[in-house]
């Protein structure tokens, strides 16, 4: 080997090759023995013809100089990367590496770095897996959590006949029922009588097309209502009647609620809700509590109510005694508690703007968590995407103009202690939200106060003075009620 080394140095050994046309990498091995394998002839056939002088720039841009000493074959080399003793011609062994040139300059730093790089992709796609799979898995759970009402689809269905048709197709009507069953976790407010239940709170919601405003309308529990022939949970038929409203959940659950309210109203309701105790309990805490205003102090054992007057922050428990109380507070009256029961529901639609609950993915998911266990619902409203939707279109609505309000009522002619609609005023209620116009919602005592400054003006009860009525031929017909808005310690 060593005298094939100096024969480069010194006269070739071919005379055809000078030693100056020598190629790069044949100072260190033999002349091919006879029978050489065809690729490593013209391989070196090539090199030959591609060989630049000494001092030369070869054809990668690189001279002699820059290549290792042939006469010192087992120095090291200048570059960690070149190849050592591999016996291949370095113009044509490695793959891609076509001379000394086509080596990088900073080879060595660039595999320093490549690890690193390789680890980080590596990290961030295992951070982004996780990530996917944790936000998969709490959509599902929050999607699980839903119990969606099929039997109320089906009966509605069958009596489609009957429905209203909508009006205005952008609008959405839906039907919220606070359920006071006592079955299961409801048990601790009171006595399970083999799981009878009726709507203690129902709430008729109307969203307007543009979205720009939402109208909650309580329909009193009392109220008398007729209710149409319903089919009961052992598939029975009840008859049509004149009852108390809220019976219609207890006779024939959420489809012949849904069809009481239509056939009283004549809105078509597009999708309903059912809540119970402890649902409601659970999304106060799951927004650290709600602020209200109490005028006087409350102590009421039956609601475990022990509270001063002034500014207070309602926990679950608490906030769910003050909207259910009824006989210790006030004047007794189904009236009272609903008027609180808007309050605190504006003051918890407006605590989950005001702190970005709405914007916020960590305090929202509490919030759904609490809504979805306790949440029966529509299949239209069953998928956590259907309910992000909903939530999504309401956000943006401003808090003042989000209204609460009782519809017109007085007490039954016939039994003091139910209450019948008052017309023409309730009709034109429905009628409003049934075409999607707007209402206004002040109150009570602006009410009373404009009503008697007005005189009954001929231009409709719009609450503005006699001589300052509405200019447009249809005013707003103006109700007793509040708003999201509304700081109730400063009326």
């Amino acid at each position: 080997m060593d005298a094939d080394v100096t024969d480069s140095a010194g006269t070739p050994a071919d005379p055809d090759h000078p030693a100056g046309d020598t190629p790069q990498g044949r100072s260190q091995e033999e002349p091919a023995p006879e029978g050489e394998a065809p690729e490593d002839r013209a391989s070196e056939d090539r090199a030959s013809e591609d060989g630049a002088p000494e001092g030369e720039a070869s054809e990668g841009g690189a001279t002699r100089d820059e290549a290792p000493d042939a006469d010192t074959p087992d120095s090291d080399a200048p570059d960690a990367g070149a190849p050592q003793d591999s016996g291949t011609p370095q113009g044509a062994g490695a793959a891609g590496v076509q001379t000394w040139a086509d080596h990088p300059k900073d080879g060595s730093a660039s595999r320093r770095k490549r690890p690193w790089l390789r680890w980080a992709a590596l990290g961030a796609s295992f951070l982004v897996l996780v990530s996917a799979g944790a936000g998969w898995w709490l959509y599902k759970k929050l999607d699980g959590n839903i119990t969606t009402d099929t039997s109320a689809a089906a009966e509605l269905k069958v009596y489609e006949k009957e429905r209203p048709t909508p009006v205005v197709m952008d609008a959405q009507n839906i039907l919220l029922i606070g359920s006071d069953s006592r079955a299961g976790e409801n048990s601790e407010y009171g006595r399970d009588d083999g799981g009878s239940q009726r709507s203690d709170t129902t709430i008729l919601l109307h969203l307007a097309a543009d979205r720009k405003s939402a109208t909650a309308v309580s329909l009193p529990r009392d109220l008398m209502a007729e209710i149409p022939s319903c089919r009961t949970g052992d598939d029975k038929e009840t008859r049509k009647r004149f009852a108390q409203f809220n019976s219609a959940f207890e006779l024939g659950g959420t489809a012949c609620t849904i069809r009481t309210v239509e056939r009283m109203t004549g809105i078509r309701i597009d999708h309903h809700m059912v809540v119970d105790f402890n649902g409601f309990k659970e999304m106060v805490d799951a927004v650290d509590g709600v602020e209200i205003c109490l005028p006087k102090p409350i102590d009421d054992k039956d609601a475990h109510l022990d509270l001063p007057a002034g500014r207070q922050t309602l926990n679950g428990e608490e906030a769910l005694g003050y909207v259910r109380a009824r006989k210790t507070l006030g004047d007794g009256s189904d009236t009272e508690r609903m008027e609180r029961q808007q309050q605190f529901l504006g003051a918890l639609v407006n605590k989950m703007q005001s702190n970005g609950v709405l914007l916020n993915p960590t305090r929202l998911y509490p919030v759904l968590d609490a809504a979805t266990k306790s949440l029966t619902t529509d299949p239209g409203l069953d998928s956590l995407r259907d309910l992000y939707d909903l939530v999504r279109s309401m956000r943006d609505v401003p808090t003042e103009q989000v209204q609460f309000l009782t519809v017109p009522r007085q007490p039954y002619r016939l039994d003091r202690n139910r209450d019948e609609l008052v017309e023409p005023d309730a009709g034109e209620l429905f009628k409003q939200l049934r075409e999607d116009k707007p209402v206004a919602v002040v109150p009570a005592d602006e009410l009373k106060d404009a009503e008697k400054d007005g005189g009954g003006n001929d231009e409709g009860d719009d609450g503005k003075p006699d001589g300052t009525g509405s200019e447009s031929p249809t005013p707003t017909p103006t109700y007793s009620g509040s708003s999201a808005a509304d700081d109730l310690c400063e009326q």
